[in-house]
């Protein structure tokens, strides 16, 4: 990659007019968003292998800056007030004094189990006031670049034992950060902690690469074709299913746009013609051969395993907010604690307490309610939705508009708005930089985003 190139992506928007100059207010709150943004696709690496040892203080490196944001953005007056903030700083602090007084009993854990009320769910309206479309497509120009070594460095840790330094796991665990896969093949974790960081990572830059398709004159063409080849090599190689739902998701909203606007078929079709260009040469390598047949193998057993198709995507999307709600009736009024989810709690919490920490919920809701209890649970899990729903809403009305932006952001958002777990650091951390992104899309230039 041309550093040069790479390092005038960010400094420079030459296809848009948001450029924030040297006399721009906000600058440092957007230089802050960006390492934010840079800490979450590295963070993995540092605690890998760069600096093993700071692992655990490396957990939360973001804390500071999101807090830094978050106050100084309050402190110029330009965080928004708002039904959907006011909510969620209350249910944390609430969440705090429960989780002491009728749940685990434990303030550090309580404390670490509310950061993403109180810290980071409000930068999703900091990065909404602060970056504007033009701030959203630099990003999204730069994590093109990215996409290509990240796919080179899975097809690397899929290839090589679990006991290679590029497998190697958090504080330099020798056993490897690979997750079970198929056919002795592991899912790899890229720059990430965990393998979830990958899936992530692809399905957020599938939403920018597929926008991009339809509009080629406002990025680097070279940039966007190595990008697509590095989306296509990463469905198979990362052996993740959740990865091929989403970029199928965020076709069908692609298409779902053609109906809207007739102007993206043609569009459409000469992206559709490249992408089987490049599916007919990668066919023809051993190694992406190699990644599908170990990719069908995990989609064939999981299938059965879950009931086919149908199973899987009624327990993976539908079924288990179902089943969040109805288990919510069993659940202790005040919950278990804030925290108690947490890799924290493990290490805190008395051995007493270790039994209720084994038993939280893998799903989102579940583990919200689990936590939480039914009554700040289930206002939390509303407040999420409700906001999902005014975010779509506003995206559908751009849409109509024939701004594809946001309703591309959308189609990876609004699923990562309402499922993504909270209590994982990098999915925290996709979730509020997607759902800030959406909102900042809808902004042009100086113009106020919805609050």
């Amino acid at each position: 990659m041309n550093t040069t190139t790479f390092s005038s992506a960010i400094a420079s928007d030459e296809h848009g007019t948001g450029q924030a100059s040297s006399t721009d207010p906000n600058k440092s709150l957007k230089q802050g968003i960006w390492l934010y943004f840079i800490l979450l696709i590295f963070e993995g690496a540092l605690r890998k292998w760069i600096l093993p040892g700071l692992s655990n203080p490396l957990l939360i490196m973001r804390d500071p800056i999101a807090l830094w944001l978050v106050v100084t953005t309050w402190r110029r007056g330009l965080l928004p007030q708002n039904f959907f903030l006011g909510g969620m700083v209350l249910i944390g602090v609430a969440g705090i004094y429960t989780a002491v007084l009728a749940g685990h009993g434990n303030l550090p854990v309580a404390l670490f189990g509310a950061r993403p009320l109180l810290i980071h769910f409000p930068l999703i309206f900091v990065i909404g006031r602060v970056f504007n479309r033009d701030d959203v497509l630099k990003l999204g120009r730069v994590l093109l670049w990215l996409v290509f070594p990240m796919a080179v460095l899975i097809a690397v840790q899929f290839y090589s034992p679990q006991s290679a330094f590029v497998n190697r796991g958090v504080g330099g665990d020798m056993a490897g950060a690979g997750f079970g896969g198929a056919m002795d093949y592991f899912r790899p974790p890229g720059t990430f902690s965990f393998t979830n960081g990958t899936t992530l990572f692809f399905q957020f830059s599938a939403t920018f690469i597929l926008f991009f398709l339809v509009n080629l004159n406002q990025v680097n063409r070279l940039v966007l074709i190595s990008a697509t080849m590095g989306l296509l090599i990463a469905i198979p190689l990362s052996i993740s299913r959740g990865l091929l739902f989403q970029v199928v998701v965020s076709i069908v909203f692609l298409l779902f746009a053609m109906t809207r606007n007739p102007k993206f078929v043609f569009r459409i079709m000469g992206s559709v013609i490249g992408v089987i260009i490049v599916l007919a040469v990668l066919s023809q390598l051993s190694f992406f051969q190699t990644g599908t047949e170990v990719f069908m193998a995990r989609f064939t057993d999981a299938s059965e395993f879950e009931g086919g198709v149908k199973g899987t995507l009624g327990d993976r999307y539908l079924g288990w907010m179902v089943g969040a709600l109805y288990n919510s009736l069993d659940a202790p009024l005040f919950g278990n604690g804030l925290g108690i989810a947490t890799n924290v709690a493990v290490s805190l919490l008395s051995s007493s307490m270790h039994s209720k920490v084994i038993g939280t919920p893998d799903e989102e809701w579940g583990r919200t309610i689990y936590e939480l209890g039914p009554l700040l649970g289930l206002s939390l899990v509303l407040l999420r939705v409700g906001l999902d729903i005014k975010i779509g809403l506003a995206c559908l009305r751009r849409l109509v508009s024939r701004d594809l932006l946001p309703w591309m952001l959308l189609s990876f958002g609004s699923l990562t708005l309402l499922q993504a777990q909270w209590a994982q650091p990098t999915s925290l951390g996709f979730c509020i930089l997607i759902t800030g992104l959406m909102i900042a899309s809808l902004r042009t230039g100086g113009s106020k985003t919805i609050t």
